[in-house]
């Protein structure tokens, strides 16, 4: 059952509405925001392209943009390697259009969530090395790949590493020990020493940062890859990261420019999914666009998507668009199909007492194991976790609440995985089949969630007499998009 609670955080809305020619009422949704004080309040309602952060402040940004200038001079073989889902997608786009654009000798590789599984493994860096590459970038990935980045090293590879996921740790008396990939550069916000002022950046953004800050020392116009913001308002959205800070430029920016996109891909897919240019927003992206995108990683291989962007003919692009709207239709029946699966399961056994939902459905596609978990947390209101049978062993995703942090949680018994990785509210992991139950009793064991954590909280901005409903309040409200998660 849910619980609702009116938010009634304090501010001068008076003196905001009129500083900033607003109304009170939207004075007062911005400050149920969080949006605190003049500079904040001028980024959330005027940011622009202009406002965004330096990307040289990160940590290592130096080191992988003297790389990489450095590899391209030499004409060196750089690849990179990306990731199945949306943001690994765009962030492979969004690498590959910016080295390439520099005369870099770069090419791309993506993991097959089937036959690799998730991020870096031995057998593509092994494909590398086959190739002759000399260089492996990482996006959306290989934060979690420290063995797998040590054995690239090992055999004379350059190793530079962009991702958005959390650092693994393990617990030592209490404190967090960091386990960094030993790469030769390392570009990823949560890293404990990086001061970059924004940490809620998808993988694309930081793959964004890094060619905006190569075009740099390479004297060239960063502005000249402005068009690229569009793939990381697709990933942004698509990823659920939240729409704060930051994102918000790249998603009310980029959005602006995908209504006018040159890429022949996104423009048929724009138009097989029936969607009006001039109305395209975040939904269109999170529940027509996204889903599409994600199809092709989860039931075919992300190489697809990666095909559509790269389209460079209205007849490739229109055969693309039709093909991953087509595996989309399928993913949703065979969603459909999982889900009530997984409810007769819970709902016939013990799994119903549990705090932390851990299902086990072997005969489940293991790529919508993810979409599965979050309709099982949606409708119970727990941290849900779905695994399914793999070619070795068992593989599954997990989606969580507001109140359990995941990864966290996760960290504490790592000795059960044989891979794992995510955020607070998304992870994915492998283990042994025989581990399957040993994981569901430990991660119930170590839950601390209390009987208040177990129910859904929904905050309401205000009671509105329905006089103050005006035209102009709602043309007003449009000043608060682009609208999403956060």
């Amino acid at each position: 059952m849910e619980k609702w609670f009116l938010t009634m955080k304090k501010a001068d809305f008076s003196g905001i509405a009129r500083k900033y020619n607003i109304s009170p009422i939207t004075a007062r949704l911005i400050r149920n925001r969080d949006v605190i004080g003049d500079e904040a309040i001028d980024f959330y309602l005027n940011g622009t392209i202009a406002d965004l952060y330096d990307g040289m402040l990160m940590q290592d940004m130096d080191k992988a943009v003297e790389i990489l200038a450095e590899k391209i001079e030499e004409e060196k073989r750089i690849r990179i390697i990306g990731d199945y889902d949306i943001d690994g997608v765009n962030a492979t786009y969004i690498l590959q259009e910016g080295l390439s654009g520099l005369g870099a000798h770069v090419d791309t590789d993506i993991p097959d969530r089937i036959k690799d599984g998730y991020g870096l493994n031995i057998d593509l860096i092994d494909r590398a090395l086959d190739d002759g590459v000399d260089t492996i970038i990482t996006c959306d990935n290989g934060i979690a790949a420290a063995d797998e980045i040590a054995y690239g090293k090992e055999n004379g590879l350059t190793v530079i590493v962009t991702d958005h996921h959390e650092v693994p740790y393990v617990e030592m008396n209490g404190e967090k020990e960091y386990m960094l990939p030993r790469a030769d550069a390392v570009v990823d916000p949560h890293r404990p020493d990086c001061e970059y002022p924004f940490k809620g950046l998808c993988g694309a953004a930081v793959a964004y940062k890094l060619i905006e800050a190569l075009y740099n020392v390479k004297q060239r116009d960063p502005e000249d890859m402005d068009y690229l913001m569009e793939n990381v308002a697709i990933a942004t959205v698509g990823d659920v990261m939240d729409l704060t800070g930051e994102n918000r430029i790249f998603v009310k920016q980029g959005l602006e420019m995908l209504k006018r996109t040159k890429n022949q891909g996104l423009k048929a897919l724009i138009e097989c999914t029936g969607i009006d240019t001039e109305r395209l927003n975040t939904y269109h992206i999170g529940f027509v666009l996204g889903p599409c995108i994600n199809a092709s990683g989860r039931l075919d291989t992300a190489k697809r998507a990666l095909e559509l962007l790269n389209a460079r003919t209205r007849r490739e692009a229109v055969m693309l668009a039709e093909d991953l709207k087509a595996l989309n239709d399928s993913r949703k029946e065979m969603t459909e199909k999982g889900v009530e699966e997984a409810v007769q399961m819970i709902e016939s056994t013990s799994l119903k007492d549990d705090k932390v939902l851990v299902v086990y459905l072997p005969d489940c596609h293991e790529s919508i194991a993810g979409i599965i978990a979050g309709r099982i947390k949606e409708r119970y209101y727990r941290p849900a976790f779905v695994l399914t049978k793999a070619e070795e062993g068992v593989k599954g995703s997990g989606r969580s609440i507001e109140s359990y942090d995941m990864f966290a949680q996760m960290c504490r018994c790592r000795a059960l995985f044989t891979k794992f990785g995510g955020h607070k509210l998304a992870a994915g992991l492998s283990l042994e089949e025989g581990n399957v139950e040993r994981f569901r009793q430990t991660i119930n064991a170590l839950a601390d969630l209390t009987e208040e954590d177990l129910q859904m909280k929904v905050s309401i901005d205000m009671l509105l007499p329905f006089p103050y409903i005006t035209e102009q309040l709602i043309k007003e409200l449009e000043l608060l998009e682009p609208f999403g998660k956060g």
